[in-house]
């Protein structure tokens, strides 16, 4: 792990989205630093508050309905302060962003090399001739075929491996030093997914980017990240190492998640039923603001076990757990 100063840095985060007269934390008290050339995975699921966490950091939600405190901090710029002419200047720049739908990220009016060329446009002092000469340099990158001919194709025209990679071309367009990955690999076959992966890889190496990868897909993870952070009910509930996470998980809903992975028969023995985790995330104006959040979840676990107000502890060396159960837990059925 690199010492000094971070490359991002998010203190406190609070995002509320206001429902009727009240404002509901979807994320909740969110803090993490993100290292130049590190992949940080942030996992959960659906509802944890991950893609929340991505949109608050480059300045997507309307303030209208949203209230947002904390700290985005970026060379020394609290970015949630920032209007949006200030924050258009970042946002492609210095933040590039691969959003989980492709074909919703796209418009469908405009051919793949003009939606390329925007972010230049706007970031760049290019020419329209070395824009049109990054275009294909960018889809050759990204492993395009036949630049020229992708280029002047409208999106509904490619497949969804194709569109994930103009997307990803248009986020490393302008060469940002933090790229935000949300769900890149959704509802891409295996053979795809891993050429994405591969790409991410390969781009962060060459260019030194720090990434944040958002997934629920723990075997992404396990293949590319350096650090993870689970994200439960809107809170980080552990982070560590990617090594440490898989090796030595502690909390129970890491440990639930785990387990819920589909194993080879010659680690998971034939007759081993796949673990279920019990219920679900809970509703944004239903979730408990008091105590464990994950404590409807193993209700076997006594109330005692858990923390009040459940804080991240250090448990190991840059290896933090947020609530005492995770020392008495286990799961239904074995013994303590």
């Amino acid at each position: 792990m690199q010492t000094g100063k971070p490359l991002l840095e998010i203190n406190h985060l609070h995002t509320a989205f206001r429902i009727k007269d009240d404002y509901y934390d979807a994320v909740d008290d969110v803090s993490f630093t993100l290292e130049k050339n590190e992949i940080l995975a942030i996992v959960g699921e659906s509802g944890s508050g991950k893609s929340t966490l991505a949109t608050t950091i480059v300045g997507l939600h309307n303030k209208a309905n949203t209230r947002i405190s904390g700290e985005v901090v970026y060379q020394d710029l609290n970015l949630i302060d920032l209007n949006e002419t200030l924050y258009n200047r970042i946002r492609g720049n210095d933040i590039g962003m691969i959003f989980q739908d492709p074909l919703g990220a796209l418009n469908p009016l405009m051919t793949v090399s003009d939606q390329i060329e925007e972010a230049l446009i706007h970031h760049t002092k290019m020419d329209s001739a070395a824009r049109k000469a990054r275009v294909l340099e960018l889809l050759d990158q990204v492993g395009i075929p036949k630049p020229q001919r992708v280029a002047r194709q409208y999106p509904h025209e490619l497949s969804g491996g194709m569109r994930q990679r103009v997307v990803i071309a248009i986020a490393l367009s302008c060469k940002p030093p933090i790229l935000i990955a949300d769900e890149p690999t959704t509802a891409l076959d295996v053979t795809i997914q891993a050429q994405i992966l591969d790409l991410m890889k390969e781009l962060q190496d060459e260019m030194e980017t720090g990434i944040i990868l958002i997934t629920h897909d723990l075997g992404v993870v396990a293949e590319t990240a350096d650090r993870v952070a689970v994200m439960y009910a809107g809170q980080i509930v552990e982070m560590a190492t990617a090594e440490e996470l898989f090796t030595n998980p502690k909390h129970p809903y890491t440990r639930s998640l785990l387990k819920s992975i589909p194993q080879s028969e010659e680690l998971q023995g034939e007759s081993q039923d796949l673990h279920v985790i019990q219920g679900t995330v809970p509703s944004l104006k239903n979730l408990p603001r008091v105590g464990c959040r994950f404590a409807s979840r193993i209700p076997w676990i006594p109330a005692e076990d858990h923390e009040e107000n459940p804080t991240l502890h250090e448990i190991a060396p840059n290896h933090f757990v947020r609530c005492t159960c995770h020392e008495h837990f286990h799961f239904e059925g074995e013994a303590e």
